[in-house]
């Protein structure tokens, strides 16, 4: 089901925007001393200094596993902080859980968990038609993305230099490494650069072409804001559909006072300027208006004030390689789908493949990269596969097809298909023959000084 709750900035992280954009990035150019020095030359990847765009999941994720054997991390990301709330997302299979068990944060993921409970389909006068239990949804456990998002930065600040507020200008590729501008910091050279910048990257659109080349829409749009909890929801959410068009009112947080609204909708591929708020706004409340469902009025009214809204297509990325030179796309970057294709989970599952890779080859990328696509590129497919049907089944195109969908859950409520249910849903997640590659988990001791970086003569990297 669509889960979202509040996206506005967080403002207290530890480095701000107009920071980055008076000292930029830097990057160390010597070794540290004693101890450190010591326990970092015994690291497989102390030679590589690694630049990743993007804070969101992905990001964090290569940045935990890569800095913990021992490469210097930068990660770059255009919004001023981090995000909190968004969708919640969940885990689920063996092959989810042991890599978060590697990564030591499976224990706390449970105990930031949503504890979701059920999710009712309502007739236009709100009365109960199907009730869903939230075990089939939430996974093995489920968290808002901002929350996970804020664990990974919390278990990698540390070791991991964070620039927020700035973003890639250009990429060139050289010999011996790639040299980086930014729009706003001091440019500098780096042996590698990762691309998890999401489904719209741009990281991809600098080395591998514009983004019409790789995304595929799926004929639906899915939005999401916050709004008044006037329903007095508590860990539970309501479904109303209408041919090609669902609003879905939830709480996942407990929270006595704000819910969240979402809105899936059919349509033909739509053309609107992504930072214009104002246009986004207009496009959801078409697609609210004339809903025969009582609580419309009260989305259209949050809608109106909502500082937080997210607009997106329903839509994948499909891309024949994943790698060019010393640039990599991880996660939704390289594989994403907007929604049901188990994203989340697939892009901290492929970091540390990455991760793996880089250190079984001892940094050479051109080793590295080819055997992480061997590795993960049909895995990452399958998932996104699940995400195919997304739209149509939260908001089918006919009254005939929601009624069947109707059908289908009040299936799914039998615990015999249930458990069916779960076992098809745990297929994609769990399709791969995980290697254990060894890696640590333990942070390794940082460079006690971090110098100026080095000036480079760049130009713009032709995709």
């Amino acid at each position: 089901m669509t889960k979202q709750t509040n996206t506005t900035p967080n403002r207290q992280s530890t480095q701000t925007a107009e920071a980055t954009q008076s000292t930029g990035p830097t990057e160390p150019t010597h070794r540290p001393t004693g101890g450190a020095a010591a326990a970092r030359a015994e690291t497989p990847l102390a030679h590589l200094d690694v630049l990743v765009s993007g804070a969101s999941i992905a990001g964090p994720a290569i940045a935990f596993w890569l800095s913990r054997q021992g490469a210097r991390v930068t990660v770059v990301e255009k919004a001023a902080a981090l995000r909190e709330g968004g969708f919640a997302v969940d885990f689920r299979g063996h092959v989810h859980r042991t890599v978060l068990t590697r990564m030591g944060i499976w224990d706390e993921l449970h105990r930031i968990r949503t504890d979701m409970g059920r999710q009712t389909i309502v007739d236009a006068d709100d009365t109960e038609r199907v009730d869903l239990p939230a075990h089939l949804m939430s996974g093995d456990v489920e968290v808002f993305r901002g929350d996970l998002s804020q664990l990974l930065y919390e278990r990698t600040k540390d070791a991991v230099e964070y620039v927020f507020g700035d973003s890639i200008a250009s990429l060139t590729e050289t010999p011996t490494g790639v040299d980086v501008t930014f729009d706003h910091g001091a440019a500098r050279t780096v042996d590698l650069v990762i691309g998890a910048d999401g489904l719209h990257s741009h990281t991809r659109r600098l080395v591998f072409g514009d983004e019409s080349r790789y995304l595929r829409f799926l004929g639906y749009y899915v939005a999401g804001f916050d709004m008044p909890n006037h329903l007095g929801l508590d860990r539970t959410a309501r479904l109303y559909s209408e041919p090609g068009r669902t609003a879905m009112i939830n709480n996942y947080d407990g929270d006595p006072h704000r819910a969240g609204a979402a809105v899936v909708f059919r349509s033909g591929q739509l053309t609107y300027d992504r930072r214009d708020t104002a246009a986004q706004k207009e496009i959801v409340a078409e697609q609210l208006r004339g809903l025969a469902w009582p609580h419309v009025t009260e989305m259209l009214a949050a809608l109106d004030s909502a500082e937080d809204l997210y607009v997106d297509a329903i839509a994948q990325i499909h891309i024949d390689r994943l790698s060019r030179g010393r640039v990599i796309l991880l996660g939704d970057a390289g594989h994403g789908a907007t929604m049901g294709g188990i994203g989340t989970g697939t892009a901290l599952v492929s970091a540390y493949v990455l991760a793996g890779e880089l250190v079984a080859a001892r940094g050479d990328h051109r080793t590295a990269f080819a055997a992480f696509e061997a590795e993960i590129t049909k895995y990452a497919k399958g998932c996104q596969k699940t995400s195919g049907n997304a739209g149509p089944f939260l908001a089918p195109p006919t009254e005939k097809k929601i009624r069947s969908r109707d059908r289908a859950y009040r299936m799914l409520s039998s615990r015999f298909l249930a458990g069916v249910f779960k076992r098809i849903t745990e297929r994609a997640a769990s399709n791969l023959d995980l290697k254990d590659y060894g890696l640590s988990a333990a942070p390794v001791p940082a460079p006690s000084s971090v110098p100026a970086p080095r000036p480079t003569g760049v130009r713009s990297c032709q995709p």
